[in-house]
């Protein structure tokens, strides 16, 4: 089995096919479970941002699995798994690995070094153990995953080339030192788009969300962070929009929450909305409203194309060779480990071996001496264990050098291992469809 990447972003999709595809997080639970019970599908993981939705499997095989993937995908976003395919980029095995490692090293974001999908993926792991989807091989590389994020980060200062997609959608914006935000949607955006406000010098904030309590808690951190903050229902959107000179949005619902009808007669003053939700959350109506400007994540990207963003070719460099370094070594350690099944079964088969002749040696001398029995034992297994030790110990070291010698199956047809054996020795118990281990 291997690792299968498939997904569309920024990069492959406008947004409107972006949003047909985006998953919320009240539909992560079936949508992850959907894809699990594909047939060629073991575990699954699915990240959906503002700008990328991707899900990573393991799976059997790689036509049977992206078959599976893409099809759920499509039923999602109510449409025929063809009319995704020209979005769709697909990585598969090391190349799926290289880029779940770029990804979360901010290489792949809109804004290169942004640290916010490292804890985008964090989450979305955490989300999928919870489901049951993920087993020991999206387990295992996932934790390697968030440490060579971290890693890029600390060794390369690659996240000081830009914050996130919301510094880049509030740069879109004029002078807002000293004005009033509101900030639509309490979740991670939303206190992130807070932090952003309160870096740039915002004069004070309104949360509004639907649940009162979440935009209270939040409007309390931003206040013990500096920046007076209060909390509004969605009830009161528009005539917290009316005080307003700027307005983030960021919900994560799946319908529009901001239309034109929330917008007030303004008198000449502007009001600037930053539309950061997937779907959006702003109804393209509110573009036409006298007064109003909205820049959603199409202007970022647009913004983004025009000026290169921005980058440091020495930085991005170093990330890159860690992200390359860090994915020689995973694969090296995975092949590795999957031949250590098959050196566990030739011990087991050469300690047969060796009870076996002890045993026929107790009945053709059945007068030998206990203690000279004890030693004859102790010395034929110590030759058995060092005739073992280098070969053992070397192809170890020859798998995960290998490129494309399989030396674990040559091991089983040298010493006539039983094929199924190591997976009994060594592999963990089989998990069903539907019961994912989370160790």
């Amino acid at each position: 089995m291997s690792v299968l990447a498939v997904g569309l972003s920024y990069r492959t999709a406008d947004l409107r096919t972006l949003e047909r595809v985006a998953v919320g997080a009240d539909e992560l639970d079936k949508v992850l479970h959907q894809l699990q019970q594909g047939a060629h599908v073991n575990e699954a993981m699915l990240v959906s941002t503002c700008n990328r939705i991707e899900v990573y499997a393991v799976v059997e095989t790689f036509h049977g699995g992206l078959a599976d993937v893409s099809e759920v995908l499509a039923q999602h976003a109510g449409c025929a798994a063809a009319d995704l395919y020209d979005n769709l980029y697909v990585h598969y095995a090391g190349a799926a690995v290289e880029h779940i490692f770029s990804v979360a090293a901010g290489l792949d974001s809109m804004v290169v070094g942004e640290t916010q999908i490292l804890g985008q993926v964090r989450n979305s792991y955490a989300t999928a153990r919870e489901s049951g989807t993920v087993g020991r091989t999206l387990h295992e590389l996932i934790q390697t995953t968030l440490r060579v994020g971290k890693r890029v980060h600390s060794e390369t200062g690659l996240d000081t080339l830009g914050a996130s997609v919301v510094s880049e959608a509030l740069g879109e914006t004029s002078d807002i030192a000293g004005k009033h935000a509101v900030v639509v949607g309490a979740g991670s955006m939303g206190a992130l788009s807070a932090s952003q406000l309160r870096k740039a010098g915002i004069g004070r904030i309104t949360v509004v969300n639907r649940t009162y309590d979440n935009a209270a808690r939040l409007a309390s951190n931003i206040t013990e962070q500096g920046v007076p903050a209060r909390a509004s229902g969605m009830d009161e959107l528009a005539a917290r929009l009316a005080e307003a000179d700027l307005a983030v949005t960021c919900t994560g619902a799946q319908d529009v929450v901001l239309t034109a009808g929330h917008i007030l007669p303004r008198a000449g003053r502007s009001l600037v909305i930053c539309d950061l939700g997937l779907p959006r959350d702003v109804h393209p109506a509110v573009a036409d409203v006298p007064d109003v400007r909205v820049v959603d994540l199409e202007t970022v990207r647009r913004r983004m194309d025009d000026t290169g963003g921005v980058s440091s070719a020495k930085q991005i460099a170093r990330a890159t060779g860690i992200v390359l370094d860090e994915v020689r070594e995973y694969l090296a350690g995975q092949r590795s480990a999957a031949v250590t099944p098959t050196v566990t079964a030739l011990r087991k088969r050469a300690a047969e071996v060796v009870d076996a002749e002890l045993l026929r040696l107790d009945h053709r001398l059945p007068e030998l001496e206990p203690g000279v029995r004890d030693e004859l034992a102790r010395t034929v297994r110590r030759v058995v264990d060092k005739l073992l030790h280098a070969p053992t110990v070397r192809v170890k070291q020859l798998a995960a050098d290998a490129q494309g010698t399989d030396y674990a199956n040559a091991l089983r047809e040298l010493f006539e291992l039983d094929p199924a054996s190591p997976a009994v020795v060594a592999s963990p118990t089989p998990q069903s469809k539907t019961d994912g281990e989370t160790q």
